[in-house]
């Protein structure tokens, strides 16, 4: 789970965003936006200033919340008030192309 959810936050490029939420479902891992939490905690080398919560609010506090906003500012990311002006700048993940199972599949016929 812990390779899924660092994958997904590297492909978030300069001057983009996402939220927990979309980080989790991009790694495979709907409702787990509190593992994708755990491991920015626990990893090095990520850029966890591009992470935020739902609809752009940054969850950190104090000293933490002004770096991540400055962070974000100097790679051109706007705000709105308080909260990242997410029409803007939200990463979208490449949608997943659901595999099919073998018993799912039909036989070929030539027409």
């Amino acid at each position: 789970m812990r390779t899924a959810i660092v994958a997904a936050i590297k492909q978030i490029p300069r001057g983009k965003v996402s939220t927990y939420g979309a980080i989790a479902r991009a790694a495979g891992f709907p409702g787990a936006a509190r593992q994708v939490v755990g491991t920015l905690r626990s990893s090095f080398g990520l850029a966890w200033h591009r992470v935020l919560g739902a609809g752009g609010e940054i969850k950190l506090r104090g000293d933490s919340a002004i770096e991540q906003r400055l962070r974000l500012e100097s790679e051109g990311v706007a705000f709105r008030g308080r909260r990242v002006d997410m029409k803007r700048h939200e990463f979208r993940f490449a949608a997943k192309r659901a595999k099919r199972r073998a018993s799912d599949q039909r036989p070929r016929t030539k027409s």
